[in-house]
């Protein structure tokens, strides 16, 4: 299962836990002024954002999904919440040991998973990092904010805990695959081998 522990647990529990079992749920995180804030200054641009209707299941990204990147260039709100301590403590933890020259920012994305949009394919982020020969170090730290409700019928992230340690090519039970079910203001944090992707929103 995924583990899950407040705003006020220890550090090192947490990424005790992250280490351990690829990825933690930390609630409390983000307070509703702040959620609230994001939700605004997002919202023009997510408006703006294309959606397809027609979709290929062997396609990456489902459709019925909004998507935008560059967040840091839309909202003053997600520049404060890269420089979070949780966030940053975790990334010096995890990935400091792996690299000579600190750790940086590689990418952001708000998703809105729509009603109808089907379960993403799981994947492990790390493989954008191809040049990385197998097994890779920890090279990848990435966090999920739960903005509004994360539900397994609304399309909470699929996650495969403890799949960071395990050979490439071994595909998961259905058993050993969770929904990140979590209240808005939490935040996942998972390794880039820890195989995950977006749920089906069946409400």
């Amino acid at each position: 299962m995924i583990p899950t522990m407040s705003v006020n647990a220890d550090m090192s529990e947490i990424a005790d836990a992250l280490s351990l079992q690829g990825v933690v749920v930390v609630t409390g995180l983000l307070d509703e002024t702040r959620r609230d804030a994001v939700r605004s200054e997002l919202a023009p641009h997510m408006a703006k954002s294309q959606v397809l209707d027609q979709d290929d299941p062997s396609d990456f990204f489902p459709s019925k999904t909004r998507r935008l990147s560059a967040l840091v260039a839309h909202s003053d709100t997600i520049g404060e919440l890269i420089l979070d301590p949780h966030t940053q403590e975790l990334c010096d933890r995890i990935l400091l040991p792996n690299g000579e020259y600190g750790h940086q920012l590689h990418i952001t994305v708000a998703l809105e998973i729509g009603p109808g949009a089907r379960q993403q394919i799981l994947h492990r982020d790390h493989e954008s990092f191809s040049f990385f020969p197998d097994p890779k170090p920890n090279i990848v730290l990435a966090g999920m904010w739960a903005i509004t409700d994360f539900r397994a019928d609304n399309g909470a992230t699929l996650v495969v805990p403890g799949s960071h340690t395990w050979e490439k090519e071994r595909k998961p039970k259905q058993s050993e695959i969770y929904s990140a079910e979590m209240p808005a203001g939490s935040v996942m944090f998972w390794l880039g081998g820890t195989l995950h992707g977006a749920g089906a929103n069946v409400s």
